[in-house]
């Protein structure tokens, strides 16, 4: 993995020189030598800011810092003639010698005068925002010790440092974008000439479909080598009174992903794995708007590089980048090292100008997955953007609609599109949207430095499916019994018209992936049996591997038992902490819906009550961890909904997130939710946990200050699984 890293690094243009092209210079910048590595990063780290000089790959020897193929810029850096050589050599606020290796950073800004770090960052905390030479105003500014970056001086919930060393981070601080004009001129990459029909993506990866490895793969599922969907069932109560009956009676139907290694104790991406797990078509669609100059675009190139990186040989990749119209940058190509550089060097030239128009970029990337020739078991969209759409969609009927995204989806299977709102003006509404239509999850991304952590937990969920297309059957196993309902978020579900039988949808699964389904039934009395047979429970699901179609030998039943007289019974805590987590849902949505309605207070009020309500419950009282965690979401909920203000900037979003983690019951990004001290992530898989945690410690080669992510696991204690309750 060290070799690719650096390999990234060369083609991202990290530690190395920047080229700047001839036309846009007036005087040459010095080259800088090995023994000033120092400089080279701060100079590098000033200039991260502003997306129209691209980090570019260099040739690692030698004092030449241009790449061979001069990388096209929209505006380059500037250096005045009138600039004394002298200044150079020379830091003009302390006037003594700046040379290279003799343990200072210097930065150089945007006006090409150089100043000692520590000098100019004490100019800068005193609020001189001008060059102290030319009087340039300058767009960024060195800073130490950043402050948060959330909005409105906010501090962050659930602090996620970025590592105190990083050089990139603690040199840079972007100062507010002057508005562009949306209509100005758009880059030239957007106006080039694209195929009719995009079917021009690579062959797949056919090392797999030779006759003798297809033989061992059907063999492998046939011996269980990766492991069967495990399904448990849980009833409310143990025991109901033979004279009595029982509406609305609860059973809960609990799924958990195998392991792909059959539990054996290797990672999902180790060497051995990464050869086996299921391959994925992955298209990226990239917002390249002028909201997104400066820190917004490297971070996200930062991001996409992590990405790029972690896709293996059999996977395939496709950018999409949109603005004002959009385009693409390549087709879905394979995921080998030469395909790494070109996509790295592809997604390194993108600039920002122009506006938000989500609809084009999603309907390219919809025609990417639909005109492809070859197919990989695993298709998906990750869709980014910080702005408000500023473009309509054309309905079916004609009118003009700005929320009529079903149309420029994929046609066919369902391909999910995982949507990233970034910062606090982003088109928070559409991209939940969007998401929900499709089958994917909605994040909120409040602190520009998490981006690259959230696409890490996404991209750990995509490259560990290890289940398609589960189905759970359900059938009443009494002949006087009803189902009453289905309750499964946003999962599809089917009921009979006799309520005797209901299916539901659950999807793909990531590696130890969990899901939980309540069902009701109304119980009937019944005194001719000391035990009775509720549910039939079956799940059939398709291995991505072999293709094949899996359905578990023996259905699971529910029973009861019916005695005559009992005395205390038992609430099953699986089933308490379940209806908490759904009742916690429906209370967000309420709130959702009064506060689009102007109705702040009735909306922090609902919360509140759900609050309460939750504090009271037996699995609160039992100190269960989801249940503290969904007073806590609920209580940060409610301070977001404070003020109008407060709610338009980050509660609207916050919210969605919530409400699609807890509909898919799968993981999002909430602010800084993806902190080791965050309670939220109920729905985190190992292997997301895993992709954040080198997420966070690949950044340049240096592990973050202080604790590293851990799993967070919301599986009731064994000993708490049942509380006395009082006799019925």
């Amino acid at each position: 993995m060290g070799s690719k890293w650096r390999k990234a690094k060369l083609a991202l243009g990290m530690n190395m020189c920047l080229y700047v092209p001839h036309q846009k210079l007036e005087d040459s910048l010095p080259s800088s030598s090995s023994s000033a590595s120092s400089t080279s990063i701060a100079n590098v780290a000033s200039r991260l800011s502003t997306d129209s000089v691209p980090l570019s790959p260099v040739s690692p020897s030698g004092n030449d810092c241009r790449p061979t193929t001069p990388t096209p810029s929209s505006s380059g850096l500037r250096v005045s003639k009138s600039s004394p050589k002298s200044s150079k050599r020379t830091c003009s606020i302390c006037l003594t010698a700046m040379k290279p290796g003799q343990g200072h950073a210097i930065f150089t800004a945007e006006c090409s005068h150089s100043f000692h770090f520590h000098c100019i960052t004490s100019n800068v905390k005193h609020g001189n925002q001008i060059c102290p030479v030319c009087r340039a105003k300058w767009k960024e500014i060195p800073f130490q010790s950043p402050a948060s970056d959330l909005p409105n001086g906010r501090s962050r919930i659930n602090p996620a440092d970025w590592p105190r060393d990083d050089a990139w981070t603690t040199v840079v601080r972007r100062l507010p974008s002057p508005r562009l004009d949306p209509t100005r001129q758009i880059s030239s990459l957007f106006h080039t000439s694209e195929p009719g029909t995009f079917d021009d993506d690579e062959v797949l990866d056919l090392q797999h479909e030779t006759t003798e490895e297809n033989v061992f793969a059907n063999d492998a599922a046939k011996n269980n080598s990766i492991g069967s969907i495990e399904v448990k069932t849980y009833p409310e109560v143990s025991a109901i009174p033979r004279a009595t009956c029982h509406n609305n009676f609860a059973i809960l139907i609990h799924l958990k992903a195998p392991h792909p290694s059959g539990g054996r104790n290797e990672t999902m991406f180790s060497p051995t794995t990464q050869n086996s797990r299921t391959p994925v078509d992955l298209v990226t669609v990239l917002d390249v708007s002028g909201s997104m100059a400066g820190t917004k675009i490297a971070l996200l190139k930062r991001a996409m590089g992590f990405v790029i990186q972690h896709l293996g040989p059999s996977d395939r990749l496709s950018v999409i980048a949109f603005s004002s119209t959009a385009r693409r940058l390549f087709p879905l190509r394979r995921m080998t090292e030469t395909g790494q550089q070109e996509a790295l060097q592809a997604v390194n030239s993108l600039t920002s100008n122009g506006g938000t128009n989500i609809a084009e970029g999603l309907r390219k990337a919809a025609k990417v997955i639909g005109d492809r020739k070859w197919k990989n078991p695993v298709g998906s969209i990750i869709l980014l953007s910080d702005g408000q759409d500023t473009y309509t969609v054309t309905s079916p009927s004609g009118a003009h609609s700005r929320t009529d995204y079903r149309s420029l989806l994929p046609a066919g299977p369902c391909i999910p599109v995982h949507a990233f709102g970034f910062g606090a003006d982003h088109d928070a509404s559409s991209m939940h949207s969007i998401s929900e239509i499709s089958g994917g999850t909605f994040s909120f991304i409040e602190a520009e430095g998490v981006i690259q952590d959230a696409f890490a937990q996404c991209i750990g969920g995509l490259l560990s499916v290890v289940v398609q297309e589960a189905c759970l059957k359900v059938q009443c196993a009494h002949p006087n019994l009803v189902i009453n309902s289905i309750k499964a978020g946003s999962y599809r579900t089917s009921l009979a018209a006799d309520a005797k039988t209901g299916s539901i949808d659950a999807g793909d699964l990531y590696a130890e992936e969990e899901r939980d389904f309540l069902v009701t039934v109304n119980v009937p009395v019944d005194e001719s049996c000391d035990e009775m047979s509720l549910l039939k429970v079956q799940c059939i699901y398709r291995d991505p591997i072999s293709k094949e179609m899996v359905s578990l030998e023996e259905a699971n039943e529910v029973k009861i038992q019916r005695p005559t007289i009992i005395g205390q019974t038992v609430v099953s805590m699986e089933v308490d902490r379940q209806r908490n987590r759904l009742r916690t849902a429906e209370a967000m949505a309420e709130a959702r819906s009064a506060a689009e309605h102007g109705d702040l207070t009735a909306a922090v009020s609902i919360l509140e009550s759900c609050r309460r309500a939750l504090s009271e419950t037996i699995s609160a009282q039992a100190g269960d961890r989801l249940c503290i965690a969904l007073c806590a979401e609920l209580k940060e909920m409610q301070e977001r909904m404070a003020n109008r203000r407060v709610y338009e900037s980050s509660g609207r979003a916050y919210v969605l997130s919530g409400l699609s983690s807890h509909s898919w019951q799968r993981a999002t990004a909430r602010g800084d939710s993806t902190n080791s001290t965050s309670l939220v992530q109920a729905y985190q898989t190992p292997t997301m946990t895993d992709m954040v945690t080198r997420s966070q410690t690949m950044f340049f080669g240096n592990p973050p200050q202080g604790k590293l992510l851990q799993t967070q696991s919301f599986s009731a204690h064994p000993e708490a699984r049942w509380k006395t309750k009082a006799s019925m």
